[in-house]
């Protein structure tokens, strides 16, 4: 198992990769626990959080069997990319922070994309 101090390195070494490419495109952050995943559209810029989207919402939480599978992460990232065009993101920069691009992160990143979010 990976010690807390090895998972913060790779968050680090993951976002400063993505601080020289993103430009000037808002990052959409994951974070994964065992029962739960959100995800936000932040401005690294100005330091807001321009949407915002978890398994743990009154209108998500009703209809998921459980918030911890591919298919809670899926509705997370629709759900995300509705809110972020409202907001008039179109753009972002994909952050997975210390996770494989694999299973419910990859599963939220493509309902993000299929939502109109471009990464």
């Amino acid at each position: 198992m990976a010690s807390k101090e090895s998972t913060q390195r790779r968050a680090a070494r993951v976002r400063r990769q993505l601080k020289k490419v993103a430009g000037e495109r808002p990052r959409l952050s994951v974070y994964r626990s065992s029962k739960n995943i959100y995800a936000q559209v932040i401005d690294d810029a100005n330091g807001h959080t321009l949407a915002a989207a978890s398994t743990l919402e009154k209108d998500l939480k009703g209809s998921l069997k459980t918030g911890a599978d591919t298919a809670a992460a899926a509705a997370v990232g629709k759900l995300l990319a509705e809110r972020a065009s409202k907001a008039g993101v179109k753009e972002v920069i994909f952050d997975r922070g210390p996770y494989i691009y694999h299973g419910r992160v990859k599963a939220l990143a493509d309902a993000a994309r299929e939502g109109g979010l471009s990464f």
